[in-house]
């Protein structure tokens, strides 16, 4: 095929499955070239306008001008002057320019570089945040109402993969909710913890400024917050190099790399009960599990999580390389990795939640299952209640657990040698030793008895420390998410 064909055809060209597969609308065009730049536009008429109302010789017109012309980029024209200069800020400044003609010469001034780049990223980071959060806590009130419906459903525990004793479906959904829960504390405070770079110079040291306003320092101090105020925030960092310090890329990836290891933990969980037959995702009526098998019903989201999960929770890697090789006032080598991985991280959480929140929307329990694999392990579990009943009885403690010990061994046997199910209930009852505690003996098996106060801890948990959360997403919840694959 020919070079011309390969160009104009998007299917041959590397796309992110980022952004054609899983992320949603919003915040690819959170991330889009359009956003980015065009909020450069505005953060040039911020300046101008704090630059105009502390006394330089700016006018309405150009403001008027520059305004008009936000959101027509010409990116065509952007990309041949990038091409010229190497430099993508001057490229755009230069078409800004021309479009803006009266604006042209006050476009950028006394800024560098780093005033739009950073301050952008900025702002892009926090609208990022500001679309996980509502859906994260669409995830957690959905969760929510699973473990309270399930609350009394008593389910084994595991240790060690190994059966322990009974908890229920609700209570372990809690477990999940918790790490949720500090996942939106510490999503939030990163978000609330952001500051504006503000307006600092090259080396962040204001000095063009300065020289913009003939040594009045406290009219450089009031641009910086003017425009801080213009871009919405409250504060702006006090001291910068030319960039705002690498370390709030860490705070952020750190909250975002946090979040995919406990979706990746509940997910890993939700596919180990799937295996079990405990409960399973949604599953269309169309889909099909395998291509070679059938019958089977594969956790394909559950593995979507952990898969996208794995690689959110190893960008945080990269921004801590980045802070830590910013020489002095700052290097280049973060530009091209930053582009990389900023997107990344906030593209692979919005996935991750979005996935989560369809399979919490239709989990499956299957109650007779999991009844199932109780009676396979409660008698083992049951038996000091039996030997305490006994005891009540006027049983002798010692004599009464020798006769458990060599029944349980007995009913081990029948379970791990020769595959069949647990009969230490029948032994017992068949041991005349036993008789005079025969009439309790189904009470003193039933599984609710065997759960503490898991379905307390539900309700406690969710009143305590879920719906007081969930109340300041009120208005704010997700729709219903269908996945296109």
């Amino acid at each position: 095929m020919s070079v011309s064909k390969v160009q104009s055809n998007d299917y041959y060209d590397y796309r992110s499955p980022l952004s054609t597969r899983y992320a949603s609308k919003e915040m690819r065009y959170n991330f889009s070239d359009q956003n980015k730049f065009s909020t450069w536009r505005k953060l040039w008429i911020y300046l101008a306008k704090a630059e105009m109302e502390l006394g330089l010789a700016i006018k309405p017109q150009q403001i008027a001008e520059m305004e008009a012309h936000v959101d027509d980029i010409d990116f065509e024209a952007v990309a041949k002057e990038e091409k010229a200069t190497r430099h993508d800020v001057m490229a755009h400044v230069h078409v800004f320019g021309e479009q803006c003609p009266l604006a042209a010469p006050i476009i950028h001034l006394g800024a560098t570089s780093c005033y739009v780049g950073d301050n952008t990223d900025l702002l892009i980071l926090r609208q990022g945040f500001d679309i996980l959060l509502p859906k994260l806590a669409s995830v957690i009130r959905r969760l929510a109402k699973f473990a309270l419906e399930h609350r009394s459903l008593p389910t084994l525990g595991f240790t060690h993969l190994q059966p322990a004793q009974l908890t229920t479906v609700g209570k372990r959904a809690t477990l999940w909710l918790q790490d949720l829960v500090m996942d939106e504390r510490a999503i939030r405070r990163a978000r609330n913890d952001l500051r504006f770079r503000g307006v600092k110079g090259t080396t962040g040291t204001q000095a063009s400024f300065l020289q913009l306003f003939n040594g009045d320092a406290e009219k450089v101090k009031r641009l910086d917050d003017l425009v801080t105020k213009m871009a919405g925030f409250e504060k702006h960092y006090a001291v910068t190099g030319q960039t705002y310090s690498r370390k709030v890329d860490i705070e952020c990836l750190n909250v975002l790399s946090s979040l995919g290891a406990t979706v990746h933990k509940i997910c890993t969980d939700i596919r180990l009960l799937a295996n079990m037959k405990e409960i399973e995702e949604p599953f269309e009526s169309t889909q099909i599990g395998s291509s070679a098998m059938p019958y089977k019903r594969n956790p394909m989201r559950s593995e979507r999580c952990c898969s996208v999960a794995r690689h959110l929770m190893t960008l945080v890697n990269n921004v801590l390389h980045t802070a830590a090789t910013q020489w002095m006032e700052r290097t280049l080598d973060d530009s091209a990795n930053r582009r990389l991985t900023l997107p990344e991280a906030f593209l692979s959480a919005d996935t991750i939640l979005m996935t989560l929140q369809n399979i919490t929307e239709g989990l499956v329990v299957y109650p007779k299952v999991i009844a199932r694999h109780v009676a396979q392990e409660l008698p083992f579990m049951s038996t000091e209640n039996v030997i305490m009943a006994m005891v009540k009885t006027g049983g002798d403690r010692q004599v009464c657990h020798e006769k458990i010990r060599v029944l349980s061994h007995e009913a081990g046997a029948q379970v791990k040698q020769h595959g069949l199910d647990n009969d230490l209930v029948d032994r017992i009852k068949k041991d005349p030793y036993f008789a005079p505690i025969l009439p309790q003996l189904d009470a003193l098996l039933d599984p609710a008895t065997f759960v503490g106060r898991a379905p307390e801890q539900v309700v406690e948990f969710l009143e305590e420390e879920v719906y007081p959360m969930l109340e300041d997403y009120k208005g704010l919840e997700s729709e219903t998410v269908e996945l296109d694959i």
